[in-house]
């Protein structure tokens, strides 16, 4: 059984150029419940191709909350009087990319991809798409 529904969502982020000046960067999030532990950020900088970061959901919500990642990717909550943000830290051998965000925005995205397929029931979508294909006749099953 192949999923159609995807969950997609347009958010204007800070990439940091410096301590003091960000700019504007529109991020696309994206969500495909065939690969239902990963989120992907898609971004570019004029002149660039696009760049898409795949990393896990969980380590998005954990990262709402506390500090969470190690290496590539990091996610940590910004200590702001005003509306709550999180920085999102996102390093290569080319450089590192430290983005914010408003936090309201990105819960409503993963509450849009918990309707999809909850947190912590990932593994348990993907054996109810493989046996209802095998009762179906998926592929590789005779009709």
């Amino acid at each position: 059984m192949q999923h159609s529904t995807t969950v997609q969502e347009h958010l204007v982020m800070g990439l940091a150029l410096s301590p003091e000046l960000a700019l504007g960067l529109v991020v696309e999030l994206a969500y495909d419940p065939g690969d239902p532990y990963a989120v992907r950020f898609t971004f570019h900088l004029p002149g660039d191709p696009p760049v898409t970061w795949v990393f896990a959901r969980e380590l998005l919500l954990d990262g709402l909350g506390g500090p969470a990642g190690e290496g590539d990717v990091l996610i940590e909550p910004v200590e702001e009087e005003r509306s709550p943000e999180v920085r999102v830290t996102l390093r290569s051998p080319g450089g590192e990319a430290v983005l914010r965000a408003r936090v309201a925005p990105l819960l409503a995205f993963l509450a849009r991809t918990d309707r999809l397929v909850p947190i912590g029931r990932e593994s348990t979508g993907r054996q109810l798409d493989a046996e209802l294909a095998d009762i179906l006749g998926g592929p590789g099953h005779p009709g």
